[in-house]
């Protein structure tokens, strides 16, 4: 590798906050509404153009899982009462990104967060094992944001594995990470006669023969199967059908791949929803991700890992801080289409109802810093059931509060009580 040297610059701070949080999904969000909430002067940092994440810029269709949340239901209500043209003010876990954005935007400006895009945080500062703030970079030059709390919520771990916290990437036996897909829109659908296949275990069968076993066979590898969304328009559809296997989504170059790839297979996809799919016959695209959904990449190191025996036995943690949280065990194939051999979905067992403890969040060694979402501490097996959307925004509305108690009481974040957040938990249910 060639190596340049430069004169070291002097990184002017451009603002000192309470609680920074970096990286704007569900968790991130959530994370910096709910530290302004309880009274920590917050600022949001995202290198996207709007907060909201695999919510907004991915496309996502819908929510999956589910939590006991009261600000997940707030979500959703206030998503409904933006949508002026589906649901109408009815409260759906259908999402439509251009509501789903203006509902974050206008919780962040109630809740009294600052919000700064197009911004990439680079690297933490650190002190003495504690984190001290971020250095950023954006059209403004580079400069560094001092706090007293740091959230990471890259999804990556970004941050945190720049201040030194261990982590483990992808499954453990391998490092093999799930692979990445670029959602899609279509439009011009008979939704008279469309078909919804919702899983990779939804079989359909059609005069020309079943849908998922005439993916497999027709459509590009590693794409290979049918998943396809009812929206909150008449006529328009998600497609959840791209695939790239082999990404590593911490790296630029893997990122760029897995974007050349999805893309690439979208023409094939459209051919064979024309030929194949009930329906679809007349559809045509209409619009594509600006983020392509980054399902696997570090599981960090915290205090306690979350395992899947764990969530399998429901178990109730003393320093709980995210209850009835509830999905399946969703591994996406590494080798190509469908569902991994250790997936489950269809035959998982229900109303696993589980608690995710505060230790997750929390590193072992490293102070001034939290995590959320699917970058906190959990086995790959685990993982493939917490990094549901609901579930990660939880986790934020947790660790926001817990972030803003560290601040009012001048204590390291290690050191909050978890019954001290949920009893704001539930002051915020009232």
């Amino acid at each position: 590798m060639v190596i340049i040297a430069q004169n070291e610059k002097e990184i002017p701070v451009f603002r000192e906050v309470d609680v920074l949080v970096i990286g704007s999904g569900p968790a991130g969000s959530a994370a910096a509404i709910n530290a302004a909430r309880n009274g920590a002067k917050t600022l949001l940092v995202e290198y996207m153009s709007i907060p909201g994440g695999i919510s907004t810029s991915g496309l996502m269709s819908h929510y999956t899982g589910t939590v006991d949340s009261s600000l997940y239901r707030e979500v959703l209500q206030r998503m409904a009462e933006d949508d002026q043209m589906g649901a109408k003010g009815v409260s759906t876990t259908v999402i439509d990104p251009t509501s789903m954005t203006l509902a974050w935007i206008e919780l962040l400006e109630e809740s009294g967060a600052e919000m700064l895009f197009y911004t990439m945080a680079c690297e933490a500062i650190v002190e003495d094992h504690i984190v001290k703030g971020v250095v950023i970079q954006n059209k403004s030059g580079r400069s560094a944001i001092l706090s007293k709390v740091v959230i990471d919520a890259t999804g990556d771990g970004d941050i945190a594995v720049s201040a030194g916290v261990p982590y483990i990437k992808g499954r453990e036996s391998d490092g093999a990470m799930q692979p990445a897909t670029l959602m899609f829109k279509v439009a011009g659908v008979d939704m008279d006669h469309a078909v919804f296949p919702g899983s990779f275990e939804t079989t359909v069968p059609t005069e020309k023969g079943e849908l998922q076993a005439l993916a497999k066979k027709l459509l590009p590898h590693p794409a290979g199967h049918v998943l396809l969304y009812r929206s909150t328009h008449d006529g328009i559809v998600t497609v959840n059908m791209t695939n790239a296997i082999g990404v590593d989504g911490t790296t630029a170059e893997g990122m760029t791949q897995a974007e050349i790839t999805c893309r690439k297979q979208i023409p094939a996809i459209i051919k064979f929803l024309h030929e194949y799919v009930p329906g679809y016959e007349d559809c045509y695209v209409i619009s594509t991700a600006s983020l392509i959904g980054i399902r696997e990449t570090r599981h960090l190191k915290g205090l306690y890992t979350l395992t899947e025996t764990d969530i399998l036995e429901r178990r109730q943690f003393e320093d709980y801080v995210v209850k009835g949280a509830e999905f399946n065990f969703d591994v996406h194939n590494m080798t190509g289409g469908s569902l991994d051999k250790t997936g489950v979905q269809a035959k998982f067992p229900k109303d696993v109802k589980y608690t995710i403890p505060y230790r997750c969040f929390v590193p072992e060694e490293t102070d001034g810093l939290l995590f959320a979402g699917r970058n906190m501490s959990g086995t790959h097996m685990a993982h493939s059931n917490y990094r549901a959307m609901p579930i990660c925004l939880a986790m934020g509305e947790a660790v926001g509060i817990a972030a803003a108690i560290s601040v009012k009481k001048g204590i390291a974040p290690r050191c909050v009580n978890a019954a001290e957040i949920r009893g704001c938990l539930a002051k915020s249910e009232r």
